[in-house]
């Protein structure tokens, strides 16, 4: 059973006993005779399982750990080759890192199975074109702006949850006309 067992709330005396857990009635606590009904997960009945440890190095002349010397090797980091034990192998996608391969390739987003987020640059294009219309002769300096992005981000991972050109494809369109726009108002203002 878990360490932190439930308590009474209005004692605070630990409650141990099964008939205070998960039950449909009432039970009075055995120290103040409050009454008391006390939900728990079915994992609270569960002991914790402890985790693989590694071996110690029995043998002269076996590989050790990178980071454990004392500790036996068992599989290198398939990223940079480095010996590993137990504790330090962290298996990703079939693939087993060191945790300093893990944490380089999080930062440098080369491990995109690791990735929660990105930067939907699709959408940004298509604010950069629609915002400006509200004040016209900022599209002057914008519409470029959002050609710049359509052209520089096009081939850029998507969205996690689902990509879609579309915003690129309108932020372009709308880019477009805003040049054609400023264009046909230049033609005929130097025209006349």
């Amino acid at each position: 059973m878990n360490a932190s067992a439930p308590s009474c709330t209005n004692c605070r005396a630990t409650l141990l006993a099964p008939e205070f857990f998960n039950g449909w009635e009432l039970a009075a606590c055995p120290h103040c005779g409050s009454l008391l009904q006390t939900l728990v997960f079915p994992a609270f009945f569960r002991g914790t399982a402890p985790g693989q440890a590694a071996e110690n190095l029995l043998v002269e002349g076996e590989s050790s750990c990178f980071y454990h010397p004392q500790k036996k090797a068992v599989i290198p980091c398939g990223s940079c080759g480095r010996f590993l034990c137990a504790l330090c192998d962290v298996e990703l996608n079939g693939q087993h890192l060191c945790p300093t391969c893990l944490e380089r390739g999080q930062e440098k987003r080369t491990l995109t199975s690791l990735e929660n987020h990105r930067v939907r640059h699709g959408h940004i294009a298509l604010l950069v074109a629609l915002l400006p219309i509200l004040v016209w002769p900022l599209t002057f300096f914008t519409a470029p702006a959002t050609l710049y992005l359509v052209a520089r981000h096009w081939n850029s991972p998507g969205s996690i949850v689902g990509s879609s050109k579309v915003p690129f494809v309108l932020a372009a369109l709308l880019a477009l006309l805003q040049i054609a726009g400023w264009i046909i108002g230049l033609f005929f203002a130097f025209t006349r």
